[in-house]
């Protein structure tokens, strides 16, 4: 794929850039929000597995608590000046023995962007109506020895129309072997849609999960990706689904590798310290948060990726 066509396709900063004619299907919206809403479940109930399978030694130096269920909550965006509905969400949060938190919330919003945030998305500027789908999660784990994980995707509708999402693992303390397996399913998905894909979505992932602040960046990597509109919705609905499917296939797989070893008081400690870069990053500059906020959304939905417990040094 040469540069042009490229940018044709993806873009690291596009805000008003054209994008070509998506040629979604008349039911592109609602085939989008019940794959988020399908993806929420599979990923939900491979969870509670984990929680099951905890067992021995561990489980009982913790007391031998109940596995965690996620709990659900529906939420309602406030109605829009015309009347008309501003969509919602559902958070599925879980606190378990496996899990500490982890949060899978599903949402489909829709309303006017203010004024001023309008000018920073592509299509908005002209005609300030948005329409957004997706699935967002972020887990918290119990044992340092387990890494915490982000993955979203979304789908994003104003006068223009584009997918965006990935993942990326945050380790307390890196093992290259899982980072490697984390990377290599991401791989797998991406090449399987263009080969160009799984580089540039790589390198924008160490690029956005980059703290400027601490000079540093929050974990291992994986994918990020964001405005991708090909002209062909079918292409990038299926590639958005792939990079959910990656995910659910390898980091379960990741956690069983460790979640039965146990840790000492100074792998906590330092699992703490790891968790308070996150923090700052999602409150300081991650976008999803400011999206949500700006737009409107519940706000315990927003923050739901705030570790339950962290610490400074």
């Amino acid at each position: 794929m040469s540069s042009s066509q490229k940018g044709s396709s993806y873009e690291r900063q596009a805000p008003n850039r054209d994008f070509p004619e998506h040629n979604a299907p008349e039911n592109a919206r609602e085939r989008a929000t019940g794959w988020f809403r399908d993806l929420r479940n599979q990923i939900c109930a491979a969870f509670e597995t984990l929680e099951d399978e905890l067992s021995g030694e561990l489980l009982e130096s913790l007391g031998t608590p109940e596995a965690g269920r996620f709990e659900r909550r529906k939420w309602d965006r406030e109605p829009q000046a015309d009347g008309s509905s501003g969509g919602g969400g559902e958070m599925s949060i879980m606190r378990g023995r496996v899990f500490e938190k982890v949060g899978v919330n599903i949402s489909t919003v829709m309303g006017t962007f203010p004024e001023d945030f309008a000018k920073r998305i592509p299509g908005a500027e002209e005609d300030p109506r948005f329409w957004a789908s997706g699935i967002s999660l972020v887990a918290h784990m119990r044992s340092p020895l387990v890494p915490a994980v982000h993955m979203n995707t979304r789908h994003i509708i104003t006068t223009r129309s584009w997918f965006g999402g990935g993942g990326d693992l945050n380790p307390m303390f890196p093992v290259e072997e899982d980072t490697q397996q984390f990377h290599a399913a991401f791989k797998k998905a991406c090449d399987a849609h263009n080969p160009d894909y799984y580089p540039t979505f790589r390198d924008w992932c160490d690029e956005y999960f980059f703290i400027p602040h601490r000079g540093e960046a929050r974990g291992v990597g994986g994918i990020f990706y964001d405005y991708l509109n090909t002209g062909n919705w079918e292409s990038d609905f299926a590639f958005t689904q792939d990079v959910g499917k990656a995910f659910l296939e390898v980091y379960p797989q990741l956690v069983r590798k460790s979640m039965q070893k146990s840790w000492t008081d100074e792998e906590r400690k330092h699992q703490l310290f790891r968790r308070g870069r996150y923090a700052e990053f999602n409150l300081l500059y991650d976008r999803g948060t400011m999206f949500g906020l700006k737009t409107g959304g519940n706000v315990e939905a927003i923050l739901m990726s705030m570790p339950p417990e962290a610490a400074w040094p």
